[in-house]
């Protein structure tokens, strides 16, 4: 799911070539984002566009050969006079009379190209890793900075300075290889487009882009003509527009020495990235969309501002509280954190930065919902666009989900900017810990981390693949608290220390119980309401509805809309089930993301949609069934009813982590959703109902206990 759609899109033709384009936003500003090489389409810029978009407007388009636009064959298709010439129609086609040109790589010969021989177009240009025709000092050279130019396409035995013993990675830098093996030659090339360590996903990313077009492409843009030092040096003499040079200096495809003389013959300025690579805008979004913004700003019509500051005794305490909408636990338990905060400091004022289903909660404690929550990249519709049949890939819905969280992290930092918070609270919203980590400088607030597992898992039939990748995001968050454990004032794990799976984070590193038992302050369970409240289920069930001859099962599949497989399923063995339990009352909760209409009511049946006190029913209740997620499962183990759950396929953190904890308190009875048909459903049903349990107790004042190492930060 993209983070943004455009607001418009469409085609423009040059020499027979359609060129795709799309244009977003609309502030005074336009950014034009260019493509590169064909190896990759425009989707490479999808970490700045809705940022951008939010405050500028943003026009991105692909170049001839790759994404949506038409792959020729002939060279001339790729020169620099056609490259320029795609960049003037789109600038006509979407209206956009002048706009700054972002251009990577390469293309930074058409954004100066373009700069210089169509000054009225151009506010100022930026250019990222620029490959310009500058020699490349001895001191400075790798495999693509040995010639002038571009890199070579020859034979390595046509290139000067080599010698007879090429290293072997520059022998796949050749037409050849392209041809015969083209996708060897994309890992190799993207892996040095990459070199920061733990790049997997930027990597995969620009692997898939480049699998959209083919050697032939690469080969037809390797014969197109290609400017000289000294059209180069013209051009930098005729620009008068501000330049903006941001460079890696652990590039390995063009060396940062290009970024300096570049800077000497345009006057620019030249940002330094410390350890980046060829493709920063990817590997460290956050820097290159603020450095945009920035230099956009001096294009823009200052506007008169009226601002407020307070002294610190006329400050009210402020808090920013950002809760994940995957599912509703998290809201349930955090609005109950928030209650036991005021408690501590009734004067204190808690905005939340969140969305739907989450915002669904809070409406109904009464909770302020910070307005720039409109802003927000729906996660749970990512979540869902990500699901089979009862089926989640979850370690990797939430790779896929990188520029969702970009987005919404952007947000937040605008939030925080804004506004002096005293205290951000992050219930497992990963961007903003991940962010935060990366760009330590942007910090200004005491900061707590909440979540209930630790450590990504591999599934057992992923492969070695995921099994290397999820070690990798491990060993990244470890490397990111070992480095700033000053990020992370307070870790909280919404549990208890033996709740934490006795697994290893992946091969040479830490077993996740000894490390956070190290790392994290444990609250216990937060259940988000007092089960002294619903200990009367005599009462509770009058209360409800429920009849006391009646059997009453709830069925429940959470605040996504990932569940509507189960559904149905549930409702399938319905008929079976009521004819083995005599009264049966079944009590279909659809939550806030699944039509009730989905699902065919019928005698016995009812099916309701969001229900805002659902502990209550599920505590009233002779059994549940419910999908594997930790809140729901939870609640039932501290009202002590008995319980069906089916963990969603593939999705680690129900099959493992909560697993783990459930067997601890010797709660629910797992089905695999393979063997659910509505016989085996409808008998583990009438063998579970009213069955009498004796699970580990659970904790009450776990909301208390969070609530206590929040206030201490206040």
């Amino acid at each position: 799911m993209r983070a943004r759609e455009a607001d418009v899109e469409g085609f423009v033709e040059h020499g027979g070539v359609r060129i795709h384009y799309e244009a977003h936003g609309a502030g005074e500003v336009t950014f034009l984002l260019m493509p590169t090489w064909t190896v990759i389409d425009k989707r490479f810029w999808k970490a700045q566009v809705p940022y951008l978009a939010r405050h500028h407007r943003v026009v991105v388009y692909d170049g001839p050969g790759n994404g949506r636009s038409d792959r020729p064959l002939d060279p001339a298709a790729y020169a620099q006079d056609a490259q320029v010439a795609y960049a003037l129609k789109v600038l006509d086609a979407t209206g956009t009379g002048r706009a700054v040109p972002v251009a990577l790589s390469m293309a930074a010969n058409w954004a100066l190209g373009l700069a210089a021989e169509h000054p009225d177009r151009v506010h100022g240009t930026v250019l990222i890793g620029p490959t310009v025709p500058i020699a490349t000092p001895a001191s400075a050279r790798s495999a693509f900075n040995r010639v002038d130019g571009p890199a070579p396409v020859l034979a390595p035995s046509q290139v000067p300075g080599l010698g007879s013993d090429p290293p072997e990675h520059w022998l796949k830098y050749n037409r050849e290889y392209w041809r015969e093996n083209f996708d060897d030659f994309l890992w190799f090339f993207m892996g040095q487009c990459f070199s920061e360590p733990h790049s997997t996903k930027q990597i995969e990313d620009a692997v898939g882009w480049g699998r959209q077009t083919t050697p032939e492409v690469l080969v037809a843009k390797s014969h197109a003509p290609w400017p000289d030092n000294r059209t180069l040096t013209e051009w930098c003499a005729r620009v008068t527009s501000p330049v903006l040079l941001i460079h890696g200096d652990d590039d390995r495809i063009s060396s940062i020495h290009r970024s300096r003389v570049l800077a000497e013959l345009t006057g620019g300025d030249l940002v330094t990235l410390e350890g980046a690579g060829h493709i920063p805008l990817a590997r460290d979004p956050v820097k290159v969309n603020l450095l945009l913004h920035e230099f956009a700003q001096r294009f823009r019509t200052p506007a008169s501002q009226r601002r407020t500051w307070s002294r610190f005794g006329h400050r009210r305490k402020r808090v920013l509280y950002l809760c994940s909408p995957i599912g509703l636990g998290h809201a349930r338990r955090d609005v109950a954190i928030a209650a036991e905060l005021r408690q501590r400091h009734p004067e204190v004022q808690i905005d939340w930065l969140a969305q739907h289903p989450v915002t669904t909660v809070l409406a109904q404690a009464g909770e302020r919902l910070h307005p720039a929550s409109r802003w927000l990249a729906n996660e749970s519709a990512h979540i869902e666009a990500e699901a089979g049949e009862h089926d989640l890939h979850c370690f990797e819905a939430l790779r896929r989900m990188d520029e969702v969280l970009l987005a919404n992290f952007m947000v937040f930092h605008d939030v925080v900017r804004e506004t002096d918070y005293d205290l951000v609270v992050g219930d497992e919203a990963w961007d903003v810990d991940h962010f935060l980590h990366e760009n330590p400088e942007l910090k200004r607030f005491a900061y707590a981390w909440f979540t209930d597992f630790v450590g990504f898992l591999p599934m057992p039939d992923a492969g070695p693949r995921e099994a290397l990748v999820t070690a990798d995001y491990n060993a990244e968050m470890i490397e990111h608290i070992a480095r700033y454990p000053r990020i992370r004032d307070r870790a909280i794990f919404v549990g208890n220390p033996d709740d934490v799976v006795d697994e290893r984070f992946g091969p040479d590193l830490p077993m996740i119980r000894e490390w956070t038992r190290e790392h994290y302050d444990f609250a216990g369970y937060v259940t988000g309401f007092d089960p002294a409240t619903v200990a009367d289920r005599q009462a509770l069930r009058a209360e409800l509805g429920y009849r006391p001859d009646e059997r009453v099962c709830v069925v429940t599949v959470g605040g996504s809309g990932v569940g509507r497989h189960l559904l149905r399923r549930v409702v399938d063995s319905f008929r079976e089930a009521a004819r083995l339990v005599p009264g049966l009352r079944m009590l279909v909760v659809t939550g806030p993301r699944i039509d009730p209409s989905a699902v065919a009511s019928r005698a016995g049946l009812d099916v309701r949609a969001f229900v805002p006190d659902l502990h209550r029913h599920l505590a009233a209740s002779d059994l549940a069934v419910v999908q594997g997620g930790l809140t729901t499962c939870m609640e039932l183990t501290a009202a002590g009813r008995p319980f069906i759950y089916i963990p969603l396929r593939h999705h680690f953190e129900q099959n493992f982590h909560v697993a783990h904890r459930l067997e601890r308190y010797g709660a629910g009875r797992r089905l695999d959703y393979e063997e659910l048909t509505p016989q085996v459903l409808a008998e583990a049903i009438a063998a579970e109902i009213g069955r009498e349990v004796a699970y580990r107790p659970v904790e009450r004042d776990g909301a208390a206990r969070a609530a206590h190492l929040l206030a201490e930060l206040l």
